[in-house]
C-alpha cells in the first residue's frame, strides 16, 4: 500500500493524545497528586493533538464537503464508527478540561470523567485498528495483533509524552509513578510489534499470479505492468520504494520507536535523569511515523498483481 502522510499524522498524533489522556485519567483515579495547572495544560495539549490529527485526516478526503456522510454507514463500517467516536472523544476531553477549570464538578470530575475517557480512548483505538484488521484480503492487517499494536503503541507514546511533560513541569510524584509503566508499555509494544512483523514475513499469500490468471504453471512471470500510464491504482496501492528502503525504514522504526526509548527510560528511572525522558520523547516521535509508514507499506494489496509487479 502507498502510505498517505495525512493518515500517518492522524493515527500518530491521535494515538499519543489518547495515551496521554489515559495516563492522566489513571493518575487521577489512583490518587496521584497532580498540580491543577499541570493537569489543565496536559489535557489542553491532548486536545490540541487530537484536533491536529482530525485536521490531518481531512487532507486524505477527496471531497471534503461530504465528510459528514462518513457517519451514515455506522452499522457496518469501522471507519464510520471511528468518525463518530473521535469527535465524541475530543468533546469529552474538552468537557473534563472545563469541569476541572471551573472546579465545580466535585466527585464527578475526579471519578466519572476519567473512567469515561478511559473507555473512550480504548474504543477509539479499537475502531481505528479495525478499519484495517477487518480487510481480510490484506493478510498483513487481518489479525488481532493489529488492534493490540495500535493500542500498545498509543499507550507507550502517551506515557512517554506524560513523562516528558512531568519532567518539564517538575511533577516528580507523577514521574516516579508512571515512568516504570512507560517502560513496560514500550517493551510490550516492542514485543507485539515484533511478533506481527515475524508473522507478516512468513505469510503465504492466498492471491497469486496463478490464482489471478487461472494458469497453473509453477513458473509464471509478469512482463507487463498492466497499465501504460499512471492511474489511481498505481498511485494508491503501491509505495514505489525498493526492498532495501523498506528494510531500512523497518529497522529505523524498531530502533527509534522501541529500542532507544526503552534504553533512555531505563537510564531515566535508574539514574533519576530527567533529560532521559525528554530525549525518549524526541527519539520516539519520528520512530512512530516510520513505524506507521511501514505498517501501510508492508501491506500487499492483491490488485498489485496486475498493476505493479514488473519482472
Amino acid at each position: 500500500m502507498n502510505p498517505a502522510f495525512s493518515i500517518l499524522f492522524f493515527t500518530t498524533l491521535a494515538g499519543a493524545a489518547q495515551g496521554l489522556v489515559l495516563a492522566l485519567a489513571l493518575a487521577v483515579l489512583t490518587g496521584i497528586t497532580l498540580g491543577h495547572g499541570f493537569l489543565l495544560g496536559a489535557l489542553a495539549l491532548a486536545e490540541l493533538l487530537l484536533v491536529a490529527g482530525l485536521a490531518a485526516s481531512f487532507l486524505h478526503l477527496g471531497r471534503k464537503t461530504r465528510a459528514w456522510r462518513a457517519v451514515l454507514m455506522w452499522r457496518t463500517s469501522w471507519m464510520s464508527r471511528e468518525v463518530i467516536v473521535l469527535p465524541a472523544f475530543i468533546g469529552l476531553v474538552a468537557i473534563w478540561w472545563l469541569m476541572l477549570r471551573a472546579d465545580a464538578a466535585g466527585a464527578a470530575s475526579a471519578v466519572l470523567m476519567p473512567i469515561v475517557l478511559l473507555a473512550g480512548a480504548l474504543a477509539l483505538w479499537y475502531c481505528t485498528a479495525m478499519i484495517y484488521a477487518c480487510l481480510r484480503f490484506i493478510q498483513e492487517w487481518a489479525h488481532p495483533l493489529t488492534a493490540v499494536n495500535f493500542t500498545l503503541i498509543g499507550v507507550s507514546s502517551g506515557l512517554v509524552l506524560a513523562c516528558a511533560l512531568a519532567v518539564l513541569a517538575g511533577e516528580a510524584t507523577l514521574l516516579r509513578q508512571i515512568a516504570p509503566w512507560a517502560l513496560a508499555a514500550t517493551l510490550a509494544a516492542w514485543c507485539t510489534r515484533t511478533l506481527a512483523l515475524r508473522r507478516n514475513a512468513s505469510l503465504r499469500h492466498k492471491s497469486t499470479l496463478q490464482s489471478a490468471t487461472g494458469i497453473k504453471s509453477e513458473r509464471l512471470v509478469q512482463k507487463s505492468m498492466g497499465m501504460s500510464a499512471g492511474a489511481f491504482n498505481t498511485r494508491e496501492f503501491f509505495h514505489g520504494v525498493t526492498m532495501a528502503t523498506l528494510s531500512n525504514i523497518k529497522w529505523a522504526a524498531m530502533l527509534l520507536t522501541f529500542a532507544v526509548p526503552a534504553l533512555l527510560l531505563v537510564w531515566g528511572i535508574a539514574a533519576g535523569a530527567g533529560v532521559a525522558f525528554v530525549l525518549a520523547l524526541l527519539v520516539q516521535a519520528p520512530g512512530l511515523l516510520a513505524d506507521r509508514w511501514y505498517f501501510f507499506a508492508q501491506a500487499k494489496h492483491p490488485q498489485n498483481l496486475y498493476y505493479q509487479v514488473v519482472s
